[in-house]
C-alpha cells in the first residue's frame, strides 16, 4: 500500500521537525510526505531544506481545513494519513494499520489509541476518553474522540462524504467523522500509536470557548440525513449541547443567545 502523509502546519518549524522524523523513522515507510504551510511567518519554509524530499505547498492562511483539503488534493495516492505537525506517531503506527486493512479490505478508515504528553512527561488520559469502537458514530456524538493524527483513510470516503468544512475554525474533524460513521465501520486499533504533545500556546483549543457552539452546528447537518435509530440518538444529543449551551448564556446574561438556545431546545425536545 502507498501512502501519502499530509501534514498541515502553521507557525511550528521546530514542532514541524519533530513531526516529520517521527513518519521518517516508522518501521513501515510513507511514499511521499505532504507539508501544507498554511500562511506561517515563522522559518517554516525552511523545512525543504531539513528535509529534501517532502512535497511543501504554501497557502495563505486559511485554516487547518483548507489546509488539509489542499493537502488531499496534492496527495498522489489513495491511502492517506494526517499528521498534525505539533503530534508524532510511534514507529509501527503505520504498519500496524496497514496489516489491519489488508486483512478488513472493507474497512477504509482506521484510527489508533494516543498517548498524551505535558511537559516531558505521560498523563493520564481522562476517562471519557477512552476509545471503544464498537459504535463509532454514538461514540464520538459528545465530542471528537478521534484524533486526526492516529487516522489512516482511503481518498474513496472522500469522494462519497466530502472534504473537512472550512467553514469551521475548530470541530473541523468532529464534523467529517460524523459525517462518514453515519454509513461506514471505522476500524479502530486499541493501541497507543501516537503522542499528543499538551500546553504549548498554539493549540486551537485554546483559542475558541464554548467548542459545543460548532459540534451542533455539525450535528444538525447530519440530524438531517439520519435516520430511525440514528436519528433519534442524534437529537438527544443535540438537544443535551443545546440545554448546555442555554445555561452558559443565562450565567453570561447574552441575550441573542438565550432566545436562541431556547427555541432550539423546544427543536429537539421530546
Amino acid at each position: 500500500m502507498k501512502i501519502s502523509v499530509i501534514i498541515p502546519t502553521y507557525n511550528r518549524y521546530t514542532l514541524l521537525k519533530r513531526a516529520i522524523l517521527s513518519v521518517y523513522s516508522q518501521s513501515y515507510l510513507a511514499t511521499e510526505i505532504i507539508v501544507i504551510d498554511d500562511g506561517s511567518t515563522d522559518d517554516t519554509k525552511q523545512i525543504t531544506q531539513d528535509f529534501p524530499n517532502i512535497k511543501y505547498f504554501h497557502q495563505v492562511n486559511k485554516g487547518v481545513s483548507s489546509a488539509r483539503n489542499l493537502g488531499i488534493k496534492k496527495a498522489s495516492y489513495d491511502w492517506i494519513a494526517f499528521l498534525d505537525s505539533d503530534d508524532e506517531w510511534c514507529e509501527d503506527k503505520l504498519l500496524k494499520q496497514i496489516n489491519y486493512h489488508k486483512k478488513n479490505r472493507n474497512i477504509l478508515m482506521t484510527y489508533t489509541d494516543e498517548e498524551w504528553i505535558r511537559d516531558g512527561k505521560k498523563v493520564k488520559i481522562p476517562k471519557k476518553f477512552k476509545k471503544i469502537g464498537k459504535d463509532v458514530l454514538k461514540e464520538n456524538l459528545s465530542y471528537c474522540n478521534i484524533a486526526p493524527s492516529s487516522v489512516l483513510i482511503h481518498k474513496k470516503l472522500f469522494d462519497n462524504y466530502g472534504l473537512f468544512d472550512e467553514d469551521l475554525k475548530v470541530c473541523e474533524d468532529y464534523d467529517l467523522w460524523l459525517r462518514i460513521s453515519m454509513s461506514e465501520k471505522i476500524g479502530l486499533l486499541d493501541e497507543k500509536l501516537i503522542r499528543k504533545y499538551a500546553g504549548h500556546e498554539e493549540q486551537l483549543s485554546f483559542k475558541y470557548w464554548g467548542m459545543d457552539r460548532f459540534r451542533v452546528f455539525s450535528l444538525e447537518k447530519v440530524f438531517k440525513i439520519a435516520k430511525d435509530e440514528k436519528k433519534e440518538t442524534i437529537k438527544k444529543e443535540l438537544f443535551k449541547k443545546y440545554s448546555l449551551l442555554y445555561k452558559g448564556a443565562i450565567k453570561y446574561d447574552r441575550i441573542a443567545q438565550i432566545n436562541l438556545y431556547s427555541r432550539k431546545m423546544i427543536e429537539y425536545s421530546h
